[in-house]
């Protein structure tokens, strides 16, 4: 037995004789507190045993009763007994609180694997086992990697929301673009799936941007051509529409809302219009120019001042895209030279009005049309020295009677085209008798075979002859009955002309057979007196007449000169064609009709025939 325990038998008996029984129950608890709290039991039973001895000798010295030393050990008892509560109520609080990291680790785990999206993870135990702190060390490392796999994925949902929120604020106008959005992040749901669906939605939105900024610099790139056309400034215009379009900012920074390219795209259409209309001002002040240049001969040096501006009066308008090429000074500059113009056309009023009656008188020439050209010139002079009449109402009308002189020509060209090819034919056909009648056309002289080919050609000219007649009839007379007019040529109607060929055509046939049949009888009577006589007589033809025939110019007289007028001694021709008119107009004309000149033509047309007015 040590010297504690014995210690502690003596003080309960000792206890036992005072009725003191506590004393073993304190002496047993400082022992097991001293073991419990790690302490050497030797240490333990000297400073237990030490503490109990003073305190018994105290009392006895003290001279302590029995109840006050039972009070005491009481005291001493329910101390102890207090300190051991204390320890467990710490014990089971400790407990309690392990437990509850358990659970909520189970829970963290639990709520991380739903957020991120996992079934499961590696690393964490199938079945919990262990003491407390051994299945909290079994989970940590697990949930410690969990979370960092939520942190980095929070990052990722976090700049993906970051640039879907840019990206749609900027489209819709509300977050004007390089300004930094906060996004905010569900962290219940940070799954791949999501993860997914938001890079799906940036995707789509990142391509609309593109889309969109395209869109936008292909606007600003068309205003940016048109206010070069317009000679407008490209700043100013599309700062307008919005501050971030200018080049200074950069080309991601460009606003692409809905209300900015609907605006851009309104300002290409006003700006294409106003080209489209500038054009038009350009093109008609180039005609003007044109038209003064040409009325007052203006010379090429002085013409290509304005080179710019004529240079688009055929032009479409996406063919204008030169720089300044509808700008309002040049616009400005070409109105103030077409009124400068103007107004020098008015002191040169005579000399512009002559012009265009030389010009009238040129198309009625050419479409063999007579007019009263010395009588149409004195009435221009006697309407400008006068006054009564503007002179851009007088050149307004001599237009108006140029035009109409046109379309006129242009309704006779087709008949005037068979007219010439007519009047060809029997210029042929003139030439084809006199050939014929050539005795000496078969010797080898010079130019024979030239003159044999022609004669070919002028039979088969000449067989046409017929048909083109009647087809110019057929013509001529629909001409007349819907212009409700006589068609003239050079004055003469050409029906006359074409019913007179007709006649002398007929009258040439019967000649023909007259002469043939003459020829014959002559031959059959020389036949018979040389058979009686036994000479043959001479010809009837003086050998002076005959004329040697070689290539001439169509339809050239004796002089040279082409003969195509037809004399006629007939009046204004009726709408009934009136035969007994007709007639009398086929006895004055002669049997070579090509052969009259222009002077003798013109003495036999009636005085009132019809002629085109006169300005």
């Amino acid at each position: 037995m040590s010297v504690f325990e014995g210690q502690m038998v003596e003080f309960w008996r000792k206890s036992e004789a005072k009725g003191s029984e506590g004393l073993l129950y304190s002496a047993l608890f400082g022992f097991r507190m001293a073991v419990m709290g790690g302490q050497n039991p030797l240490s333990a039973q000297v400073s237990c045993g030490s503490l109990l001895q003073q305190l018994q000798l105290i009392w006895d010295e003290v001279g302590e009763s029995d109840e006050e030393r039972d009070n005491m050990l009481l005291q001493l008892e329910q101390e102890c007994l207090d300190v051991y509560r204390r320890k467990v109520d710490q014990a089971s609080r400790s407990r309690a609180l392990l437990l509850q990291q358990l659970a909520d680790s189970k829970s963290e785990l639990a709520r991380l694997l739903s957020a991120l999206g996992e079934k499961t993870f590696v690393g964490i135990p199938e079945k919990s086992s262990g003491t407390i702190k051994e299945q909290l060390a079994a989970i940590a490392p697990a949930l410690e990697q969990l979370c960092n796999q939520k942190d980095e994925r929070i990052k990722e949902f976090a700049d993906i929301q970051s640039q879907i929120q840019k990206i749609t604020g900027e489209i819709a106008g509300t977050i004007k673009a390089g300004e930094h959005v906060k996004p905010i992040v569900d962290e219940e749901d940070l799954s791949l799936k999501k993860l997914d669906e938001f890079q799906s939605q940036l995707k789509g939105l990142q391509k609309e941007k593109n889309d969109r900024l395209h869109k936008v610099l292909e606007l600003v790139s068309n205003v940016h051509d048109l206010c070069a056309v317009l000679g407008m400034d490209f700043f100013s215009t599309v700062t307008e529409v919005h501050p971030s379009l200018n080049d200074s900012a950069g080309v991601q920074s460009r606003s692409i809302t809905n209300e900015t390219i609907s605006k851009l795209a309104e300002t290409v259409v006003e700006l294409k219009e106003d080209k489209k209309m500038r054009l038009q001002k350009v093109q008609e002040l180039a005609a003007q120019l044109y038209d003064l240049w040409n009325l007052m001969d203006t010379p090429a040096d002085e013409r290509s001042l304005f080179d710019h501006v004529t240079c688009n009066i055929s032009s479409t308008v996406n063919e204008v895209i030169y720089p300044g090429a509808l700008a309002l000074d040049l616009i400005e500059q070409a109105e103030v030279e077409v009124e400068r113009l103007d107004q020098l056309k008015f002191s040169k009023m005579k000399e512009i009005a002559l012009k265009k009656q030389a010009e009238l008188e040129d198309i009625y020439a050419r479409a063999h049309v007579e007019i009263d050209s010395a009588a149409a010139q004195e009435k221009i002079m006697t309407l400008i020295d006068s006054g009564n009449v503007e002179p851009a109402e007088l050149l307004a009308n001599m237009d108006n009677q140029i035009l109409k002189a046109k379309e006129e020509a242009l309704s006779r060209k087709d008949i005037l085209e068979k007219v010439e090819k007519w009047m060809s034919a029997c210029e042929e056909e003139s030439w084809l008798e006199d050939y014929n009648r050539d005795d000496n056309r078969y010797n080898s002289s010079r130019g024979a075979h030239l003159n044999l080919k022609r004669a070919e050609k002028a039979r088969i000219l000449v067989n046409k002859i017929p048909a083109l007649v009647d087809t110019l009839v057929a013509k001529t007379r629909a001409w007349e009955e819907d212009h409700g007019m006589t068609f003239a040529y050079d004055g003469v109607p050409l029906l006359a002309m074409l019913d007179e060929y007709a006649m002398l055509r007929q009258d040439r046939e019967e000649e023909k057979r007259r002469m043939r049949d003459q020829k014959r009888f002559h031959d059959q009577t020389s036949t018979e007196q040389e058979a009686l006589f036994g000479a043959r007589p001479s010809p009837n033809r003086p050998l002076g007449s005959k004329k040697v025939v070689g290539p001439r110019v169509n339809g050239a007289g004796s002089n040279g000169t082409p003969t195509r007028r037809l004399s006629l001694n007939n009046g204004p021709r009726s709408g009934s064609k009136d035969s007994g008119k007709r007639d009398s107009a086929r006895a004055s004309a002669p049997a070579n009709y090509v052969a009259i000149s222009k002077e003798d033509a013109a003495s036999l047309v009636s005085a009132t025939d019809p002629t085109p007015a006169s300005p």
